[in-house]
């Protein structure tokens, strides 16, 4: 673990900041494409990209939206950082995916960032909630819903797994602030009922 409360802060800080760079909007930009923000859903992410960019741009966004999270709780892991730290680091990309820094705080919903820090905080808990967004998918072929039924689970899956209390104390809170990211998709979701 970083010796000391300013370390863990600069831990925490840079897995912030690792989040707070937006692959959809840096991809789209990229490939002279249009702002995911200003277009179909408005949404930064994967599955808007996928929409008004194509599936090469969507599948760099996915990517890189796992990698800030996978990227964020590795980090940590090599600082010998304690497994709920790690998750801590993850948890900040996945905060910094929501509110960039870079971008006026305008960012996306969560899910693969969330996903990736998930996989290598806790890899069995992780694989566990891909494979339910997969079922879901298979099921009802909404994205929004896969993903909101895979993280209502996700901190059973860690519990189970881990049987560290505050490994699911974190996993429940990235859920619950994902559920709220996708309120107006769940809203949707009732109305169509």
């Amino acid at each position: 673990m970083p010796a000391d409360a300013l370390s863990l802060a600069v831990l925490l800080i840079c897995g912030y900041l690792l989040g707070s760079l937006s692959s959809a909007i840096i991809c789209c930009r990229l490939m002279g494409r249009t702002d995911p923000r200003t277009g179909g859903s408005g949404n930064p992410g994967a599955t808007n990209v996928l929409r008004l960019a194509g599936r090469d741009a969507a599948v760099l966004t996915l990517a890189g939206d796992v990698a800030k999270g996978a990227l964020a709780v590795a980090f940590a892991r090599t600082l010998d950082a304690e497994p709920l730290v790690q998750a801590l680091a993850g948890a900040t990309a996945f905060l910094g995916h929501l509110y960039p820094v870079f971008f006026g705080f305008r960012g996306g919903k969560g899910v693969a960032t969330a996903l990736g820090a998930l996989l290598v905080a806790t890899p069995v808990a992780g694989l566990l909630t891909v494979a339910t967004w997969g079922i879901a998918w298979a099921l009802i072929r909404i994205s929004a819903a896969a993903a909101l039924t895979a993280f209502a689970l996700a901190p059973v899956y860690v519990g189970v797994t881990t049987h560290q209390p505050p490994l699911v104390l974190v996993a429940a809170a990235v859920s619950v602030l994902l559920f709220w990211r996708h309120r107006a998709n769940i809203r949707d979701l009732l109305g169509k009922r």
